[in-house]
Parts: structure tokens; C-alpha cells; sequence
């Protein structure tokens, strides 16, 4: 099968840093897909990212080693321009909560007017991983918190050097 005729999805997204969470839709959109791209936002308008760009890719290359049809890329432009890029039409997101749904709406509304031949999937979360976000993540981290069963363990031990007692007043956990 040539590379034109795979079926391509992307999966987009920040992944500041990669969850279990972002990891079980990747997973689960590497099982319908001949081919999944995550692409990782070099710079997210929206955010400060806490980890570099190289360091979100090479937690998400570690993360997915064992998946023979994924492959990382970085991306700089539209995420419709992203997709056209890889031949894809279509776009896995993954949704935990209602106000995961609120944004994801009007974004695809803004996609589809920019590539109406891009479609968009939406995978609910896992229930295991509804509740887990890099924002919750980091924040329990840069406390002292553990966070070892919601991020790969590349990413748990990055925060622990990052953040070895937590912040200042911060109460350390018991496990350190």
C-alpha cells in the first residue's frame, strides 16, 4: 500500500505535557486509522508551554514506540494545513468534559469552513482518564504531587527533577 493510500488521521494537540489520557486516544485512533500523525504545536498561541517542543516529541516518540502506524510531526500552521500536509482527512480529537466539547464545536466550525474535506472524530475519554489534563498535571507536579499513574513515567521523572520538593510552601508528598 502506497502512502497515498493510507487512511490518515492526525491527532493535534499541545502536549504539555503527553497524558495517559492523550495516549489512550492516540492508541485507540492507531486502531482505526492505517496511519496516525500527532502532531505537536511547535509554539500554541493560547498557552505558555512549560516543555520544549523537543521535549513534548521526545516524551510522545518514547510513549509510542510500540505503535508501528504512529508517527510525530511538528506543526507551525493551520491544523487544516497540517492535515492536507499529510494527506489526512481526517482529525481524531479526544473529549473528557462539556467544556472539552464547547471549544472542540467551535473550532470545528472553523476548520470545516477553511477544509470542508478534513473531517473531525471525537473520542470520548476513557472514564479512567476523564479527569486528567496537562494543565491538572502540571499543577500537581510543580506542588510535589505524584502524578506517576497519570503521565508516562519519562514525563513523571522529568517533573520530579523539575520540581524535587515542590514549590516553595509547598507540602511535599509523602512518596518522596
Amino acid at each position: 500500500m502506497s502512502p497515498n493510500d493510507l487512511r490518515t488521521a492526525i491527532c493535534p494537540g499541545s502536549y504539555d505535557p503527553v497524558t495517559l489520557g492523550h495516549l489512550d486516544i492516540i492508541r485507540r485512533a492507531a486502531a482505526i486509522f492505517d496511519r496516525v500523525v500527532v502532531g505537536v504545536v511547535r509554539e500554541p498561541s493560547h498557552k505558555q508551554t512549560m516543555f520544549s517542543v523537543e521535549e513534548r516529541v521526545g516524551f510522545l516518540e518514547e510513549a509510542l514506540r510500540d505503535q508501528d502506524n504512529v508517527e510525530v510531526d511538528v506543526f507551525a500552521e493551520l491544523v487544516v494545513a497540517f492535515a492536507h500536509r499529510w494527506g489526512a482527512r481526517t482529525m481524531v480529537k479526544g473529549l473528557r468534559v462539556i467544556s472539552d466539547f464547547e471549544w472542540e464545536f467551535q473550532m470545528n466550525h472553523l476548520n470545516r469552513t477553511l477544509a470542508p474535506d478534513v473531517e473531525t472524530v471525537y473520542l470520548m475519554s476513557s472514564p479512567q482518564y476523564s479527569f486528567v489534563s496537562s494543565s491538572g498535571v502540571k499543577e500537581v507536579a510543580s506542588f510535589g504531587g505524584n502524578v506517576d499513574e497519570l503521565v508516562p513515567e519519562p514525563v513523571a521523572r522529568r517533573f520530579k527533577e523539575m520540581f524535587p520538593a515542590g514549590k516553595p510552601g509547598a507540602p511535599v508528598s509523602p512518596q518522596e
